[in-house]
């Protein structure tokens, strides 16, 4: 089984999930801006029972990050883990998004993932 680890910058903070993700996409929307300081968060979403952690996190409107550093790491659902893919302690070079997400926020420079799925805003 495929075992991915991850940690927040400061290494307080530190996660695994297993197997394949459910999704992986791309998210424009506000929230994911200002929480990122980027244009976009790259994410994936694994069964809530293939992620575990260690170390003490806080969370604000649902998004976990470490107290200590700020790093900003996954979002935890009954169902769900969605981890920023950035915060992986590999590059996930395998990984690539099959959907978009708050599309009508993606700044124009930035253009349309070729072949993935368009959603103006939230696909759930």
């Amino acid at each position: 089984m495929n075992i991915r680890t991850g940690s927040c910058l400061c290494g307080a903070v530190a996660y695994e999930v297993e197997g394949e993700p459910l999704r992986v996409g791309l998210c424009h929307c506000a929230d994911c801006r200002k929480s990122s300081g980027s244009a976009f968060v790259f994410f994936a979403v694994w069964p809530r029972p293939a992620f575990s952690h260690s170390g003490k996190i806080a969370s604000f409107a649902g998004r976990s990050f470490c107290p200590v550093c700020g790093s900003r790491l996954f979002c935890l659902r009954n169902d769900e883990a969605e981890i920023r893919l950035g915060s992986l302690d590999s590059p996930p070079t395998d990984l690539a998004p099959s959907y978009e997400v708050w599309i009508k926020r993606r700044e124009p420079w930035l253009h349309p993932l070729s072949g993935v799925d368009q959603f103006a805003e939230d696909a759930r």
